[in-house]
């Protein structure tokens, strides 16, 4: 941009080349599968006590309830509220927390503001310490709710759920796990988040390292020294470390592996943007100005701004806010805005790679830290330490031009046709994202007349609200496919875990047996979502590859089994219009 003049044809021809360098056939077939199935070092869980002997339990409730994360505790807590008290919550890992329980790698912390993303802080009483908040305090969050509302007389921790078969006659799902539990339920509701499993990238040579390898949401602080919460890795002092990976948990990872390390070698195959984040303390003021209610009206007004609508106020403030409201105030497909919307987006990448000029002494380096491509093709990242960790003599960046690491051997890494040797590597490779249905939970649902929930999903996903599903009574899943998408996935949490407490308060109230989609409201719900599609073809297929455009690779049944993308602010409406009808549209209902 010379003169603060965009040149246009530039621009797209650099992201089209960008692009054109990373994108593959096989999508994110790519990556490697590791699962319950495919027990390793990358899944072991490393926080959890010896896990204690106990009898096989054979059990009844009303709602059972997969997944001790935010999803599951916000549904807990509103039946709960509704009068529902015959629950029960299995999860895998040994306390409350999904993502939070198994992400404690060192610098990890909310990027969303810590006030909208914790839940249910005026009924805790409490209030984060930061804007964004260290992984440990939100932790500690997730557990003050489990203890808040006796959750934990109610959990089956160290469990993973094998089965799930739906017994018609009995109008009860029947669900087993892997210590011999049989649990009977009315209703079933699943949550097991939007990044259950970590992936590993599909390089030769990974079980050859000899090294110390692990993932990032598996860190071995036996090995690195520190514990979590700490920034400071001292048995690290003579090691030399890689790490692969420069999405949203590289730029937290990085900078206290940079700080600790001999040497680091961050091997990048795209970069990631990089926003200020301005991390603070909470002001006392701010506190002091809280009244009843903020916190929804916070959620609600950050959900606005980002999607572009007019609010009196950015309550938030902050780079999404900042960013979004102006990108996706520029939304329609007449070519004036369209244009619009591209400038916008340039301006802004403009402004985030002359910050990295700012910032990174190196040129060299500089130039390859560079994103270039739109702001939403990936997560956008903010830091403040990530990019001034790069003028540390003693970390390397090693780009790969979008090719990524050729191989890797008993002693190292070798890109660029160079070997890099290392004592230990770090996988910050992510997670998968919307896989198939029966391997992201890591078990399959068998509905009426033996129906998989896997076979539904392959051949196109149909659905009431991503809710319901046609010979699948009775059962729920959060953070599905053909339910809104949001920055803040605990907004949409807090609205569907009310929407099911209603659901089953409803049922207990007009003795409901069952409950499922109608064929033809599946169709109307498919419909909206599908009409979305030329929107998300245009904005995604120019982009560089990323779990949210199928590593490039964006398809119809990409569209269909993906988010209803009329935004968070517009499917709560819809949930909230249908709870007021009081007919239960849609539903067929016995």
């Amino acid at each position: 941009m010379a003169n603060g003049k965009i040149d246009v044809e530039a621009l797209e021809r650099k992201y089209r080349e960008e692009r054109e360098k990373r994108i593959r056939t096989d999508g994110r077939e790519q990556y490697r599968v590791i699962d319950a199935q495919h027990s390793t070092a990358f899944l072991d869980d490393p926080f959890a006590p010896e896990m204690p002997a106990r009898a096989a339990r054979n059990i009844n409730v009303e709602v059972l309830l997969v997944g001790g994360g935010f999803g599951g505790l916000l549904s807990a807590v509103r039946l709960q509220q509704a009068g529902i008290d015959d629950i029960a919550i299995i999860d895998r890992a040994s306390d409350f927390g999904g993502t939070w329980y198994w992400n404690r790698y060192p610098g990890v912390h909310c990027d969303i503001e810590s006030y909208i993303y914790v839940p249910l802080l005026e009924e805790l009483g409490s209030v984060p310490s930061k804007k964004y908040a260290p992984g440990g305090e939100i932790l500690n969050y997730a557990q003050m709710i489990g203890r808040k509302y006796g959750l934990y007389d109610k959990a089956i921790f160290q469990t993973t759920v094998n089965g799930m078969v739906w017994n018609d006659e009995a109008a009860r799902w029947t669900v087993t796990t892997d210590r011999g539990d049989t649990i009977h339920a009315h209703f079933v509701c699943i949550s097991p988040g939007p990044f259950p499993w970590p992936k590993l990238p599909g390089i030769e040579g990974i079980e050859t390292f000899k090294g110390k390898a692990f993932h990032t949401c598996r860190w071995d602080y036996e090995y690195t020294g520190g514990e979590p919460g700490s920034l400071e890795l001292d048995r690290l002092h003579d090691k030399t470390v890689g790490v692969i990976g420069t999405g949203a948990t590289g730029l937290q990872c990085i900078p206290p592996l940079g700080r600790s390390a001999k040497h680091l070698y961050v091997f990048q195959r795209t970069p990631s943007t990089v926003g200020v984040r301005d991390n603070r303390p909470t002001d006392p003021a701010f506190l002091a100005s809280l009244k009843p209610g903020w916190q929804r009206e916070r959620m609600d007004n950050f959900n606005a701004t980002i999607s572009g609508q007019s609010v009196d106020t950015d309550m938030v403030n902050d780079c999404w806010s900042r960013a979004l409201s102006v990108l996706n105030g520029l939304s329609g497909d007449e070519p004036e805005t369209i244009e619009k919307r591209k400038l916008a987006d340039f301006r802004t990448l403009d402004s985030i790679r002359a910050r990295i000029e700012e910032v990174v002494d190196d040129p060299d380096t500089a130039e390859a830290l560079k994103p270039w491509y739109n702001l939403m093709c990936k997560r956008p990242g903010f830091h403040d330490e990530y990019l001034p960790t790069f003028n540390r003599s003693n970390v390397t960046l090693v780009d790969t031009q979008g090719n990524g690491i050729d191989r890797i051997t008993e002693n190292g890494v070798v890109a660029n046709g160079k070997e890099y040797p290392i004592d230990c590597l770090v996988y910050a490779t992510g997670f998968e994202f919307m896989s198939q249905i029966d391997h992201r939970m890591g078990f399959d649902i068998v509905g009426r007349g033996g129906r998989k929930l896997s076979d539904l999903w392959r051949g196109g996903y149909s659905s009431l609200f991503g809710l319901h599903m046609r010979d699948f009574p009775n059962c729920f899943i959060l953070g599905n496919a053909q339910q809104a998408i949001t920055p803040n996935f605990t907004y949409l949490h807090m609205e569907l875990s009310r929407h099911i407490a209603f659901l089953v308060e409803k049922a207990r109230e007009l003795g409901i047996r069952t409950m499922e989609s109608k064929a033809e409201a599946e169709e109307e719900w498919v419909a909206k979502v599908m009409s979305f599609g030329p929107m998300r073809q245009r904005l995604q297929k120019d982009c560089t590859p990323s779990y949210i455009n199928n590593e490039g690779q964006v398809t119809e049944l990409d569209i269909r089994n993906g988010f209803y993308l009329g935004g968070a602010t517009a499917y709560n409406k819809t949930l909230a219009d249908w709870r007021a009808d009081g007919s239960m549209p849609g539903l067929d209902i016995s």
